[in-house]
């Protein structure tokens, strides 16, 4: 074989060596986790729970008109692909509940009869149900004395700090389980949890409205679905930059119809308690839903989520590396392009001996 042609045919061979490594190196980063919380139930969550097609609080009924019934199915994906820790500078003043995203905006309607789950000062246990789960830390946030539900939720209305937080914890039959301190508060208050996976900058938002004490509902009740707009600024986030954004108003999803006028239903007896997903409803809603409910979308029971820990995991702790293992960790794509990379060095080594070579056998005629 003529050395030029050897030198294009073995460069050819080195490059399609490199090809499925590098398509290798890509698969191997993690797929999208998701979930929401459970205890205390989300908004989201005991939307879905009670059925998105024909929910019963008022308040989800008008959650169901302002979003549609689609972004129920997919109660699990509250989330920003993208936030890397960047939250106040991503999310608007009142837009917190839905994360800034559309689909979600009847998470962000002010009212003061969101079902509410009771809460009290002291130790609890969160559940965070991890239907793709992955390593990450979680922080929970309280609103502050004074809260209005009937006021769009801002930055500046959650404590100055997490009460609770915890990285890696452990998974109790599909979920995450970690321990907080709640702090005293009477009334009703929102608590404001966000997940930040550790191998992604993706990251995921709930709103769980809790009671402590006695419900009076807000008194004469919210204003429903609208409720103004959110100032500027505010403190109290976790990470990121500090600048708040500016809040804006949800309105209705364009094309749908709503069953009831938001702001018409909201009542000043106390909200019913809410009631999260069972696993039943969660795998009868699977099929309707357009995100992952099942690990990373295979069958391998080590990212199904199903890894359970012998007890909840205290805050501001690491599990081992065994627990909530899902899908790999986040050396994972490193490894996976690392070995890219060595081949990629092998190639041009491999390719430079054939061009001396060619050029040797040249010198030599």
């Amino acid at each position: 074989m003529p050395a030029r042609r050897r030198t294009v045919t073995l460069s050819r061979i080195a490059s399609a060596g490199i090809a499925p490594l590098a398509l290798a190196a890509y698969a191997a980063v993690p797929a999208a986790a998701h979930g929401s919380m459970t205890d205390p139930v989300s908004r989201v969550a005991a939307c879905y729970a009670e059925g998105p097609e024909a929910p019963k609080s008022a308040a989800c009924r008008a959650a169901v008109a302002a979003s549609g019934a689609q972004a129920f199915y997919d109660w699990n994906a509250v989330n920003i692909a993208n936030a890397a820790g960047n939250h106040r500078a991503l999310i608007p003043n009142g837009q917190l509940c839905s994360a800034g995203n559309d689909k979600y905006q009847g998470l962000d309607l002010a009212r003061a009869d969101w079902p509410a789950s009771p809460m009290s000062a002291g130790a609890h246990t969160f559940r965070y149900k991890g239907t793709a789960p992955h390593k990450g830390s979680f922080e929970l946030y309280v609103t502050k004395d004074g809260y209005d539900p009937t006021k769009p939720l801002k930055w500046s209305d959650l404590e100055s700090a997490p009460f609770a937080k915890a990285t890696d914890p452990g998974m109790q039959n599909g979920d995450y389980v970690f321990s907080g301190t709640v702090p005293n508060k009477s009334g009703r208050h929102l608590i404001y949890s966000i997940w930040q996976r550790s191998d992604s900058p993706e990251a995921f938002y709930t709103c769980s409205d809790v009671v402590f004490g006695k419900d009076n509902g807000g008194g004469s009740g919210g204003s429903g679905g609208s409720g103004g707009s959110g100032s500027t600024g505010g403190s109290g986030s976790t990470g990121g930059n500090a600048t708040g954004g500016t809040g804006t108003t949800p309105t209705t999803k364009p094309g749908t119809e709503p069953t009831a006028k938001p702001g018409t239903e909201t009542g000043s007896k106390p909200s019913d308690k809410p009631s999260a997903p069972t696993d039943q409803q969660i795998a009868a809603g699977a099929d309707k839903s357009t995100v992952e409910h099942n690990g990373h979308g295979d069958n391998d029971p080590k990212t199904n989520g199903t890894t359970d820990a012998a007890a909840p995991v205290p805050s501001e702790s690491s599990a081992n590396d065994n627990l909530a293992q899902t899908g790999g960790s986040s050396a994972t794509p490193s490894i996976a392009i690392a070995g890219a990379g060595a081949l990629a060095v092998g190639a041009a080594v491999l390719f430079a001996v054939a061009r001396r070579r060619s050029t040797a056998s040249r010198h030599g005629r």
